[in-house]
């Protein structure tokens, strides 16, 4: 199948601010993208596109006084598959992980692994490890939080989420990360395009979404798995931009300065 995808969004700015921008599908999906998937700029500005850490492509710019409108449009070719489902994937132990894995057992800015331990032992220490245990955690984690758009919050953390029940797609990720990390589960925060796809419309405003994989021992060997606390159920169309430890890693707009967002679209539909 496929995907027509993209944003138009604007910033008005009352000096010169320098960002960084996550806004480009992953290389990982690069492959599928079949038209430009270029990021325009309104007026023309500078950019320069780089690999962070984790492999994500971001561009650097420097937003001009005034209003700049950042946009892109273009189509994905997608299998049109829900999410891999892979009950027998067992938990791997740690001393046993690659290196290159370890840091996602770690607490980060959003996920603090610190202040969520002992509740997450307690809450699914007698589960059975592996896959059964992500899902363990996926079904609590969608259960406590109520998705609430007028509710976002860029502060809240994955304890604030625990604790205040309501939340958007990234305080949902950001609390099951959490609880996988504290039960030894290496996990990483995703975020990209998911439109309503496979599914009913819902009537809430098209967004980025939140996500998350896993690092388990599947049936092909070891590898990243995907799963989805606000929905919880194997979706079709994701379309991957940026992966991390969690959303500071992959803010679509780091600002260094003050910006005011003055619209925000973003459209994701199976072409007929």
């Amino acid at each position: 199948m496929k995907i027509r995808t993209g944003f138009d969004i604007a910033f008005e700015a009352p000096q010169p601010t320098p960002m960084i921008l996550a806004l480009s599908v992953h290389p990982s999906r690069m492959p599928d993208v079949l038209t430009s998937s270029e990021l325009h700029f309104d007026p023309p500005i500078p950019s320069q596109a780089f690999r962070d850490g984790f492999d994500n492509i971001c561009t650097r710019i420097v937003t001009p006084p005034g209003r700049l409108t950042i946009s892109a449009d273009f189509t994905v070719q997608d299998s049109g598959r829900p999410d891999e489902v892979a009950p027998d994937a067992r938990q791997i132990a740690v001393q046993d992980l690659p290196d290159e894995v370890l840091v996602f057992l770690l607490g980060s800015r959003y996920c603090d692994t610190d202040k969520l331990s002992e509740t997450a032992w307690s809450l699914f220490g007698t589960t059975r490890e592996g896959w059964s245990r992500v899902q363990a955690i996926v079904d609590y984690v969608h259960e406590r939080i109520r998705f609430d758009y007028q509710r976002a919050d860029a502060t809240r953390t994955a304890w604030d989420g625990f604790m205040q029940r309501h939340g958007v797609c990234r305080d949902f990720a950001h609390l099951a990360v959490a609880f996988c990390r504290c039960m030894n589960i290496p996990a990483r925060y995703c975020t990209g395009y998911l439109g309503d796809i496979g599914i009913a419309p819902v009537p809430d405003p098209m967004d980025f979404s939140a996500w998350f994989e896993v690092y388990l021992d599947g049936p092909q060997g070891p590898r990243w798995y995907t799963f989805d606390a606000r929905h919880n159920t194997p979706r079709i169309g994701r379309i991957l931009m940026a992966r991390g430890r969690d959303a500071t890693d992959v803010a679509i707009t780091t600002n260094f300065g003050f910006t005011h967002l003055a619209r925000f679209d973003v459209h994701t539909d199976a072409v007929a």
